[in-house]
């Protein structure tokens, strides 16, 4: 699982290294385009915790049958999601964009972009949910070799599709969008390829093929609560978003620069968190409660080392991380400013992160979505807004609020993880 997040962060760092040579309206149209994607990794990612707890759960119980028709009623549900919001926003790409504040360059240049990372999000949201299930089913390697595979062919499609290759000019910054619909397309196909060729313990069979409406039900009991878990981290993002193009698209960059580094380290410490939901989810549905318990508390230290190093690399190398990216001194400075700042809170962040999942794995997916609706939207972002303007701290403001938010949410986590509710859950 960290080979898969390492491959995924990668990703998010190669793709905007390349998008950071078209200027900083490119880099703007990403980040305003991605605080609204989000919504769909929302959907995506929440439907994907059903599919561990719930696969997880049915493979403690040795349950493989079952497992291979929950699998097929993901697809179902999930498909059908995706296709409602891609042509959702595939209609109104432009609007969205001006609702987040962008300027008009930004707007007459990064619409069609918008238009294909929407129109491609039905690969965004499988690849998210039948990762989900290979992990609940002890199978991350399946994952990861998907990641590695979609998000190699990404990484290698994307220089020549932005910039061309000999005669062939290049699409510019729709070539970015071309590439990651094209790798994560290519990515599902692989995973469809190994759920149904019957190799592999998750299966789904013949006999699998039937709508069971109880079990679409239970889907949706468990991922409207990790919906709405990212749901109301993402519109918090949205409102950080907007208030960061208040300061223009300079800040814009900045901004989307340090949390793609940021997200680079970040990742490899929610795959050690996604084993822990994985290892939750198995060991209750084999009634071994107290294993559950240690590896929850397993993961957080290891989690807590491995950020605690990072914390410090930042600190002392910030300046060097965001030179490598732009050229440019004032989106440097920001970016630069965000890694320093946000760090601080990383030690907590690892160990808030194995908290989450660990509800997660467990299917309690709704204490997570309280515990976010109210750090995130009752203080971050008046937090966010009332030190970058109303006190004129700018960006050093709006970054301040997370790093602070983000660790206390992770203190509030631990609190209600050690009240022990999670372990009564019924999947």
């Amino acid at each position: 699982m960290i080979l898969e997040m390492i491959m995924e962060s990668l990703f998010a760092v190669v793709d905007i290294f390349f998008v950071a040579r078209l200027g900083e309206d490119a880099v703007a149209t990403v980040g305003l385009t991605e605080a609204v994607i989000i919504i769909i990794y929302s959907v995506g990612v929440g439907i994907s915790m059903a599919a561990t707890a719930m696969i997880s759960r049915r493979f403690g119980e040795k349950d493989h049958f079952r497992a291979g028709s929950t699998a097929f009623q993901l697809l179902i549900f999930g498909g059908l999601i995706s296709v409602i919001l891609g042509i959702a926003g595939w209609i109104y790409a432009e609007e969205i964009l001006t609702l987040m504040g962008a300027s008009e360059t930004v707007i007459s240049t990064g619409t069609t972009y918008t238009k294909i990372i929407f129109g491609g999000n039905t690969a965004i949201m499988l690849l998210f949910l039948i990762n989900g299930a290979f992990r609940g089913a002890g199978l991350p390697h399946l994952a990861m070799r998907t990641l590695w595979l979609s998000n190699g062919l990404n990484i290698m499609l994307d220089p020549l599709l932005i910039f061309g290759i000999g005669s062939f000019e290049g699409f510019g910054l729709e070539g970015a969008a071309i590439a990651t619909t094209a790798g994560r397309s290519i990515g599902v196909i692989y995973q469809l390829y190994h759920l149904f060729n019957a190799r592999h313990s998750l299966v789904i069979l013949k006999e699998n093929l039937i709508v069971q409406w109880k079990t679409i039900r239970k889907i949706i009991s468990i991922s409207a609560g990790g919906m709405g878990q990212f749901l109301i981290d993402s519109v918090a993002w949205i409102f950080l978003t907007r208030i960061v193009a208040e300061f223009g698209s300079s800040a814009v960059a900045g901004f989307t620069i340090s949390f793609r580094i940021l997200m680079f380290s970040l990742m490899p410490a929610w795959g050690l968190s996604a084993a822990a939901a994985t290892l939750v989810g198995q060991n209750m549905g084999a009634h071994k409660l107290k294993r559950a318990k240690i590896s929850v508390w397993l993961t957080a230290k290891y989690n807590a080392w491995f950020l605690g190093v990072i914390t410090l690399l930042y600190i002392l190398w910030g300046d060097l991380f965001a030179s490598w990216f732009t050229p440019n001194s004032q989106v440097q400075e920001i970016a630069s400013l965000g890694l320093k700042i946000v760090a601080l809170g990383y030690i907590f962040f690892g160990v808030g992160m194995v908290m989450i999942q660990a509800f997660n794995g467990a299917g309690d997916t709704k204490t997570p979505s309280y515990i976010n609706m109210g750090v995130f939207w009752l203080l971050e972002i008046p937090m966010a807004y009332f030190l970058a303007s109303y006190f004129e701290m700018a960006m050093t403001g709006i970054f301040i609020s997370i790093a602070f938010c983000h660790s206390l949410h992770a203190l509030v986590s631990l609190w209600f993880f050690k009240q022990g509710k999670w372990a009564k859950t019924r999947v």
